[in-house]
């Protein structure tokens, strides 16, 4: 497809674009693009046409571009102030509810939203590259290897960061890794 793209064809960038914007705009509301996250991957998606020149032969597209609509994100972030993009954060992750909750029951649905907010919560603390690995590991659901290529880290560093990060999260919210709380209950009251 790249070769296709470079030999001139716009039809294969636009099928490229067409099976990748998706999870770039995840990825750009994810790292904090908020209401900015289309225009984010727009962005995106016209640096890496001007740059398929670099892109490597054999390497894969999805971790290259979703590298460079991090770096917009961030930048669009920086601009854009902190407080805003934690707003779109939680946005996401509240519109990511369903039109009908998976229980009818109240509370459960209150205690799933409440799990969501302390959550965000929680990657908002971790350091910038301890939240990027955690975001693209499990928001994104990039394999180790893809991970790797895209944040630029050797697979071994993805794994102790990812590592690290998940026991910070997991202080965080007094959960151990299997969901139960910190001191064996069920992970709330």
């Amino acid at each position: 497809m790249i070769a296709r793209v470079r030999a001139g064809e716009a039809e294969a960038y636009a099928q490229l674009v067409r099976a990748h914007t998706g999870v770039a705009l995840r990825a750009a509301v994810a790292f904090g693009a908020g209401a900015d996250a289309e225009d984010v991957v727009q962005s995106a998606f016209f640096k890496a046409y001007q740059s398929l020149g670099r892109f490597r032969e054999g390497a894969a597209f999805r971790p290259w571009l979703l590298r460079i609509v991090v770096n917009e994100t961030r930048n669009t972030v920086r601009s854009a102030g902190r407080a805003r993009a934690v707003a779109g954060r939680e946005a996401l992750f509240q519109g990511a509810d369903p039109a009908i909750p998976e229980s009818a029951d109240p509370a459960v649905a209150a205690l799933t939203s409440e799990r969501r907010t302390l959550l965000t919560a929680a990657l908002d603390e971790l350091s910038e590259e301890h939240r990027r690995v955690v975001t693209y590991r499990y928001l994104l659901e990039m394999d180790e290897a893809e991970t790797a290529q895209a944040l630029g880290w050797p697979r071994g560093t993805v794994k102790s960061r990812l590592n690290r990060a998940l026991r910070k999260l997991e202080k965080k919210l007094g959960t151990t890794a299997d969901g139960r709380g910190a001191e064996g209950g069920e992970g709330h009251e």
